[in-house]
């Protein structure tokens, strides 16, 4: 092994469904988890006589995407059919773009561990409409084609990752990005957002280079999935490589299935070539022409992307590269920390209280935080917290209340749950005197500078916070302390 090298190549081809309220090509409804076959019609079914209409939501939502992805956005393209017989392709062809996609030549950027991104090229985005889905019952199997003409937008990227880890960047920052434009609910679960990795290795053995054959993994639906099935194929590869004992020439491409249960890759068939599928101009569909008034009434639609947003939580607000990503997960999250520190919160006090209590409860009651919570509330229980109004104890009990008394505020509800610290100096010199008369040994102990003062001082404040029912406020007791005792 000591004189064989290898670099991990890895392109990905990603299916985005849509979020529209009706297919591509036909008015039925998409709705997930319908009785199978209840959401068809003649054009969907593949019906002689039946006529396409081309879905304008669904081509402005792919345009919307393609810009976001940096794209080359073609102004004029058409539609074309993919020829192949399959059981849950009822008309035996697929509407779909090939030589003229509607967007091209754009890139993705997605942020390494290091700190810095890696450009990603993207080739290319298209348009085209899903098949239905075959489903496995025991000994035979079932067609459901409530999914069949769903539009369906795929893009290709170039060849430009060199590890899973740097794949899976890509396919959650391509979640976040469609998400954020509101094009997709892109949830795996549901088959929403499906991937496709091209794997092979460029081997160095003896200072020359091979190349092995290239393997695509289909129809992946979670992250881990992506993740194992890549470096499974780069293990195999590398196995099959050193195995053979021969140069390996470039061949036909293969695709193969994930197996789960025992984690690798399966031999599906020889992958097809664009003439296979016998692609030509759909004729039922005229080509689609954008001007520059549609173009730009579209990008008006475009937001904040997340990766941006998440690079300028970490200038503009001192946040960490972790919890600006947390924050940054949901757009909706995202905009209600933003509006709340412009608002007056501190940023860090604002990202704890969201992501670590509200985060939670959210989780809890199976809802959303923007449900739970406003951005000026979270701007107020920032401020009472930095003011020493509340503890931190205190304003994660003020999250679990804040829902139950939406009329009052929350220093209303820290008063009627007696949660507000006691910074009152005079009173608490008073409790202060007293607990140092009555612990003389740990106040010797603390004045002897000692490896006892430290462990001394720390039994004090919790005696003063003993009696004050936890509601003095420490940062006041410990200067209090520091003035009594040197």
């Amino acid at each position: 092994m000591s004189d064989i090298k290898y670099k991990v190549v890895v392109g990905l081809e990603i299916h985005v469904h849509l979020c529209t309220r009706t297919k591509m090509f036909c008015s039925c409804a998409l709705e997930y988890g319908a009785q199978a076959n209840s959401r068809v019609c003649p054009v969907c079914l593949g019906m002689p006589g039946s006529l396409p209409v081309m879905n304008k939501k669904a081509y402005e939502y792919a345009v919307m995407a393609g810009m976001a992805l940096n794209c080359e956005i073609a102004r004029f393209t058409k539609w074309d059919r993919k020829n192949y017989y399959y059981p849950d392709l009822p008309k035996n062809y697929q509407i779909s773009q090939y030589d003229l996609p509607l967007a091209l030549n754009g890139f993705i950027e997605i942020p390494l561990e290091s700190g810095q991104t890696k450009r990603i090229r993207i080739r290319r985005a298209h348009l085209e409409e899903d098949a239905g889905k075959n489903l496995h019952v025991g000994n035979f199997s079932q067609v459901d084609l409530n999914r069949a003409g769903t539009p369906l937008l795929e893009i290709v990227t170039e060849p430009d990752m060199n590890s899973a880890a740097e794949v899976r960047l890509l396919a959650t920052e391509l979640q976040r990005i469609v998400r954020y434009l509101g094009v997709s609910e892109a949830d795996m679960q549901k088959g929403h957002m499906r991937f496709e990795p091209n794997v092979n290795l460029t081997v160095t053995k003896n200072g020359k280079e091979y190349k092995t054959p290239i393997v695509e993994v289909k129809n992946l639906n979670s992250f881990r999935a992506l993740d194992r099935s890549i470096e499974y194929e780069i293990r195999r590869q590398l196995d099959d490589f050193l195995e053979s004992g021969r140069v390996m020439e470039m061949g036909n491409k293969s695709t193969r299935g994930w197996d789960d249960a025992n984690q690798v890759t399966v031999l599906q068939r020889e992958k097809e070539e664009a003439h296979d599928y016998r692609y030509f101009p759909e004729p039922d569909l005229v080509p689609v022409e954008i001007g520059e008034q549609w173009l730009e009434d579209i990008q008006s639609r475009i937001c904040e992307l997340p990766l941006k947003k998440q690079m300028r939580f970490v200038s503009e607000y001192g946040l960490s590269d972790y919890d600006a990503g947390v924050l940054t997960a949901d757009r909706a999250t995202a905009e209600l920390f933003d509006e709340a520190v412009k608002l007056g919160a501190d940023p860090k006090r604002a990202c704890n209280i969201i992501t670590q209590d509200y985060q939670r409860i959210a989780n809890e009651r199976r809802c959303t935080i923007t449900e739970l919570i406003t951005a000026d509330r979270i701007a107020e229980q920032s401020q009472m917290l930095v003011l020493g109004d509340i503890s931190s104890t205190a304003s994660a009990t003020i999250s679990q209340l804040v829902t139950e008394s939406p009329d009052l505020s929350l220093h209303e509800i820290a008063v009627k749950h007696n949660l507000i610290q006691k910074s009152d100096t005079a009173e608490l010199e008073r409790i202060v005197e007293q607990v140092l008369s009555e612990n003389a040994a740990a106040v010797e102990d603390v004045k002897s500078g000692g490896k006892k003062s430290g462990k001394a001082r720390g039994f004090l404040l919790g005696q003063v916070m003993q009696k004050t029912k936890g509601q003095a406020n420490p940062k006041v007791v410990s200067e209090i302390l520091g003035r009594k005792l040197g």
